[in-house]
């Protein structure tokens, strides 16, 4: 059953395609001439002859690329992922110092996944949805899983490097990942605000001091 409708659909494909329709306008155009008198005998070949000409010189299809997530889109998965995170994160057992710098952490997050104008400003930078998203599907989950089985193995070792340490560690290289991020955001938006004064200005706009006043 399948296989007996792809031909149909390659049949309408091709009727509705620019080189049918072009060519059925060249071939009209040679029907037209024959009415006229000026294909004479050999009208067939003319009409035949401007439908091959029209398709020709149609256009290409153009096959519709294809449908990916846009920053928006992602960014939405993004923020589902922290919330989803948070959730993991609120039944960890972890120690006061670290829960507050993972806490200082998340919340940065949070704040550059707000929607509305900061999601904004940060779906114009692919480099930082890819930060945050590898810092909430990855990077914060394996800082904290791996924090968790360290420490069962030092309580069985006493004497050993406190696995807090390597997780505190980890916890502040990302949140200074994060505000270098946040810094770049903030830097952009200051760059856009002073192309737009220059802009007023090359335009004829107030000078520095009907502006200052």
């Amino acid at each position: 059953m399948a296989t007996s409708k792809v031909p149909g659909t390659k049949v309408l494909g091709y009727l509705e395609s620019r080189k049918n329709l072009t060519g059925s306008a060249c071939g009209l155009l040679g029907l037209v001439l024959t009415f006229a008198g000026v294909a004479g005998p050999y009208w067939p070949a003319v009409v035949a002859g401007l439908y091959g000409a029209g398709a020709l010189v149609a256009p290409p299809e153009r096959p519709a690329p294809p449908d990916f997530p846009t920053p928006s889109d992602q960014l939405e998965e993004v923020r589902a992922d922290l919330g989803r995170l948070r959730g993991y994160l609120a039944d960890v057992d972890l120690p006061p110092e670290a829960a507050a710098r993972l806490g200082a952490l998340t919340g940065l997050l949070a704040a550059l996944l707000e929607p509305g104008w900061v999601a904004e400003a940060l779906a114009r930078d692919p480099e930082g949805v890819h930060t945050v998203s590898r810092a909430v599907r990855r990077d914060i989950p394996e800082a904290v899983d791996a924090f968790v089985r360290t420490r069962w193995w030092t309580r069985l070792t006493p004497g050993t490097e406190p696995p807090e340490r390597h997780l505190e560690r980890q916890l502040d290289l990302l949140r200074q990942e994060a505000e270098r991020l946040a810094a770049e955001l903030g830097e952009a938006e200051a760059r856009r605000q002073e192309s737009h004064t220059r802009y007023l200005e090359d335009r004829g706009g107030t000078g520095d001091g009907e502006l200052s006043a």
